[in-house]
């Protein structure tokens, strides 16, 4: 197949990747199917290229590179493993170029135009969670990134596959069995994965910011009791402080900014076992009934 370049708008970010990899044009066209065109006279924020190794490595345990803007900043992956190494690769790209927004490692979801924050580091379930509420009818703004604009304190909507990690595949797919979910990759760095495609309303909507209303700190604990329990102010600024990616490189602008949204939001620490109970719990937090199943999905 000859090299194919397509154009991905992602929100905040206009993205072109090229590959001559079919399978990853097919399932970029899976996930992002109303997002992409085709190669034109196109603005990129980045440059993407997924191409394979040469020689040998061709034919023996093929693999891929990672390239942005000509560079090749990760050491190759194996070639099955394409799309996982193209959306990694472009959080990556994000993290280290997008200083305009404080970067926020959050799950962040809608209901109508005010937005929660689900902060937390690897394994508190953020993105189980975030996956279980865009399936009951949450509006998906981003997983890996919180993209806050300090100037108004707004989060701009980057809705993108969901990357569900070993045992949560299957804990979405009991949750919602008819969830739609990509290609699996069983040998990953991070283990088993699959992605959670953003539903069709959250990639119309990419472009409309929301107000950030509610501040919630899961942890996911296979058993036990769920928990909702308000949090201090100081233990907010804290914890969120933490959970930023630029947040010493920004200074005095992050520091603002975080405080002036622990002030504004409704802080909580969440545990939970349960998605059913999860969801419902939180969608009674922001104020709505428990929303129910979006059709299409």
């Amino acid at each position: 197949m000859a090299e194919q370049r397509l154009i991905l708008d992602t929100g905040p970010f206009r993205v072109g990747v090229r590959s001559s990899d079919a399978a990853l044009s097919e399932t970029l066209n899976y996930f992002y199917r109303d997002s992409l065109c085709q190669d034109g006279p196109h603005f990129l924020d980045f440059d993407i290229r997924l191409t394979g190794a040469r020689g040998v490595r061709r034919w023996l345990r093929p693999q891929v590179y990672f390239e942005v803007d000509g560079r090749r900043p990760f050491e190759p992956q194996p070639a099955e493993n394409a799309f996982p190494s193209y959306e990694w690769g472009l959080n990556w790209c994000i993290a280290t170029s997008a200083h305009r927004y404080l970067m926020l490692h959050a799950g962040s979801v809608a209901f109508g135009d005010s937005a929660m924050l689900l902060p937390g580091v690897p394994g508190s379930g953020k993105s189980t969670l975030s996956a279980a509420l865009s399936l009951r009818g949450a509006r998906l703004l981003s997983d890996e990134f919180g993209l806050l604009q300090p100037e108004n304190l707004t989060l701009r909507a980057m809705p993108r596959g969901i990357p569900l990690k070993n045992t949560s595949i299957e804990a979405i797919l009991e949750f919602h069995e008819a969830a739609q979910l990509g290609p699996t990759y069983p040998k990953t760095r991070k283990g088993r994965v699959r992605h959670l495609r953003p539903d069709a309303d959250s990639l119309a909507r990419q472009q409309t910011p929301a107000k950030p209303r509610w501040l919630v700190f899961p942890t996911y604990r296979a058993s036990g009791e769920q928990m909702l329990q308000p949090l201090d102010q100081t233990e907010a600024f804290r914890q969120l402080a933490f959970n930023c990616f630029n947040y010493k490189l920004m200074g005095e602008v992050a520091f603002r900014a975080v405080a002036q949204l622990v002030r504004e939001m409704d802080c909580y620490r969440f545990t939970y076992s349960r998605l059913d109970d999860a969801v419902e719990c939180l969608s009674t937090l922001a104020r709505v009934e428990p929303p129910t199943e979006r059709p299409g999905r």
